[in-house]
């Protein structure tokens, strides 16, 4: 009969667990009575609840089964489809820049001019053919400031791929964060079934040879299949978030994810003052956010210059069969007849958008402050947290076990007591590790607010 019980912090890297073995024939002697007496149950049980021999066993996966962090990373930079369709969107718009600077397209027209009916003669003094060609030129400004306004779009264009970038690689952060802590919580809690095991076949024992209770074992029972559902549980979960972040990475959903990596928590982040000057000067979201209102703000210039008329220039060359080629040079202008229902509201539309791009931008500045601050303090709660368990929750619940053994022993408290106290320690490793995916979650979520990898430094 093996007994196992985790005698360590559950933390990424290693899992420490004490065996101590007892002899199978031993308990299968108590059973048949021939260890009879007062003292075999206590045997046993001290057997499997007494202090424990303490041996370091990795708890990762050997190297080439590993899928590290960083190589997770690389890959939904790679191949994620929406990080890809957020550069091409970059790209897109900054095709547009010398659209928005370019005169329109000259019209040429042929035409069979002063033709006389009926039979479509050429002896007529004024019948020509006629090619006829015409430019529109705008008014100086119009398109300098749409230029100006389509620079500024596709160099927010620009930020929006970068920030969309730097969320995706938070995004799969927090993903692999979770996924790493599902893991380590399935390895905590299979371990701790293995110990709900030994204990039920130590209750099984001591009944056997009269000195424990049916109740203790039908307990232990129910302990074993509570545990075996948590199991099931968090194994559906694992199987929902290694298809998120093969799709973050893209991957199908159905590739297999190896073992990851989840560090402890780290130092102490920087004060909110100091990542919100970061923010403020690296944050590629609120940088798309400026290069907009100055886009708008150019836009509304040219808005301004629609009162102005453009020009027309034309040229045409007449050629007439029967006599001398003739040639016409024209110019003339827009008249903006309508401006009250088309220039006028295009100025008050600008200036309406100008207005409303810096009130996202003021809004974008303040929301990255208060994320920063909410994201900051679970961090740093996290890791407060986490050094506390370590510290002195996970040894005082420990030292309960060996509190309720003691206690049992004399009769004091029953044999649940004593399962539920071990069922505390497994839930405190289990929170350990939470806190330490939680830590990094928030950390990933302050890098993207700030700008990027080594936001946070």
């Amino acid at each position: 009969m093996e007994i196992r019980r985790g005698g360590g912090s559950s933390s990424e890297t290693s899992h420490k667990v004490g065996i101590v073995t007892a002899s199978a024939g031993m308990a299968g002697t108590a059973r048949t009575g021939v260890w009879g007496g007062p003292g075999v149950g206590w045997l046993l049980l001290s057997l499997a609840l007494a202090p424990w021999w303490v041996r370091e066993v990795s708890g990762q996966a050997a190297a080439s089964d590993t899928l590290r962090l960083l190589d997770a990373v690389a890959a939904a930079r790679g191949a994620n489809p929406m990080l890809q369709a957020a550069r091409l969107g970059a790209d897109a718009a900054a095709e547009r820049v010398p659209q928005a600077g370019a005169w329109s397209d000259p019209q040429l027209a042929f035409g069979l001019v002063n033709r006389m009916l009926p039979g479509f003669g050429t002896d007529d003094p004024m019948t020509m053919n006629e090619f006829r060609l015409t430019q529109m030129v705008p008014w100086p400004g119009k398109l300098g400031f749409g230029k100006e306004r389509a620079e500024y779009l596709a160099r927010a264009g620009a930020f929006e791929a970068v920030d969309a970038e730097v969320r995706l690689v938070s995004r799969v952060k927090s993903v692999y964060a979770e996924l790493a802590y599902i893991d380590r919580a399935i390895v905590i809690m299979d371990r701790t079934r293995g110990l709900l095991r030994d204990f039920f076949q130590v209750s099984q024992a001591m009944y056997g040879v009269g000195e424990g209770l049916q109740q203790d074992v039908l307990q232990a029972q129910v302990a074993v299949a509570r545990m075996t559902e948590d199991i099931v549980v968090m194994q559906q979960d694992r199987l929902a978030m290694a298809a998120r972040l093969n799709a973050l990475m893209g991957r199908g959903a159905s590739e297999p994810i190896g073992a990851l990596e989840l560090a402890d928590p780290g130092v102490a982040l920087p004060g909110v003052d100091s990542l919100m000057a970061r923010a403020a000067a690296g944050r590629p979201a609120l940088q798309a956010a400026y290069e907009r209102v100055r886009a708008a703000e150019a836009g509304y210039r040219a808005a301004r210059r629609e009162l102005y008329p453009d020009f027309m220039v034309q040229l045409a060359y007449g050629q007439r069969p029967q006599f001398d080629d003739m040639a016409t040079v024209m110019v003339g202008i827009s008249i903006p007849l309508w401006a009250g229902a088309r220039q006028l509201p295009m100025r008050r539309e600008m200036a309406a958008m100008q207005a409303g791009e810096d009130a996202m931008a003021r809004d974008l500045y303040n929301e990255t402050f208060a994320e920063l601050t909410e994201r900051r303090a679970e961090a740093e709660r996290a890791r407060s947290l986490a050094e506390l368990y370590q510290s002195s929750i996970l040894p005082q619940a420990r030292a309960a076990v060996e509190a309720a053994l003691s206690a049992y022993r004399v009769g004091r408290v029953n044999y649940m007591t004593l399962v539920e106290s071990e069922m505390t320690v497994n839930r405190y490793e289990i929170e350990l590790v939470r806190l330490a995916a939680a830590y990094h979650q928030a950390a990933a979520e302050i890098e993207a607010l700030v700008g990027g990898e080594g936001g946070t430094r």
